[in-house]
């Protein structure tokens, strides 16, 4: 029987092909039309990703769409406690103890929770160095809110702590619900460190408090939710939640990381009107980059699930 060259080349490569064909389909996304699905999707990627990871995601037009995994779980906070910051802020503005317009000190002098020994904060170690141009100035408590928030600068952070008090914060935390949530000091404090004493949250609790915000009950009125919805809309660190969604979709959202470490917290609109909270924890990344491209990856998962319950 007469075999061109071409055929032999597909006689030899045919179980090339066939092998990746079983490759692509094992890398294909599986189906998230279901909440059942959806969770085997996620802890696929969870199961493959070198690390420790918290899931909590609720849709808010029908909070029986819920998955949790891990959402007891406590992990440092690092910069999502600033969430927490901001609503008390709020909080005691409503209540007359200052105006967010008010001018405030731009100060470097913080201390200890351990001794009320002196510290100061290390410009490298800051994701906003701008603000260290301005010590010895004054600003507004909006301003230093926002790039707290928008930018995650540990300075102003400190600065904002200090004027509400941490432990105000975590009080206010348990009015809304969140009973694991510990905001203990501001950043840098090495002291308060080295004996294990460290902010932290759960992704259950990270959910309550982003899911007031979004039905705004965090605040003590309506209009001052709305503008912490806006201030978290103007988030500059967008490599997790947002990351791989739709232009459309508007991402309300605080991050935060250390090593190894990377969070997202967040408020997530769609197009069409309907809107959902996505928290996304991990600790003990052997990647950090890799673990926040497979988080990512998660967070696409949740906005297909949405999306096709929207398209129905």
């Amino acid at each position: 029987m007469f075999f061109s060259d071409v055929d032999n080349t597909y006689i030899m490569i045919r179980p090339l092909i066939v092998f990746c064909l079983l490759i692509f389909s094992c890398t294909v996304p599986k189906e998230t039309n279901t909440i059942g699905n959806l969770k085997i999707a996620v802890e696929e990627i969870f199961n493959t990703t070198k690390g420790d990871f918290a899931f909590a995601f609720v849709d808010l037009s029908n909070p029986s769409n819920q998955l949790l995994i891990n959402e007891k779980e406590s992990f440092h906070a690092a910069s999502t406690m600033k969430t927490p910051v901001m609503i008390e802020l709020y909080r005691q503005a409503s209540e007359g103890q200052f105006s967010l317009q008010d001018s405030i000190l731009i100060k470097n002098s913080f201390k200890s929770i351990v001794d009320s020994s002196s510290y100061s904060m290390d410009i490298g170690e800051d994701s906003q160095e701008g603000l260290y141009n301005s010590i010895g100035d004054s600003t507004t408590i909006y301003h230093l809110m926002y790039e707290m928030i928008t930018k995650s600068s540990n300075l102003a952070t400190n600065i904002l702590i200090e004027l509400v008090d941490a432990k105000k914060v975590t009080t206010s935390m348990r009015t809304l619900g969140a009973n694991k949530i510990e905001v203990l000091r501001g950043v840098e404090d090495q002291k308060a460190y080295d004996q294990g004493l460290s902010n932290s949250t759960t992704a259950y609790d990270l959910m309550v408090i982003m899911k007031a915000i979004a039905e705004g009950t965090a605040a003590k009125n309506i209009a001052d939710n709305k503008h912490m919805i806006e201030v978290l809309k103007n988030q500059k660190w967008n490599d997790m939640i947002p990351r791989f969604l739709p232009p459309s979709v508007e991402v309300a959202h605080k991050t935060g990381s250390i090593t190894a470490l990377h969070h997202d917290s967040a408020i997530v609109f769609l197009p069409g009107g309907k809107k959902y909270v996505l928290i996304l924890l991990s600790k003990n990344l052997d990647d950090f980059d890799e673990g926040t491209t497979q988080l990512a990856h998660v967070s696409r998962l949740v906005y297909d699930f949405m999306d096709k319950l929207t398209t129905k």
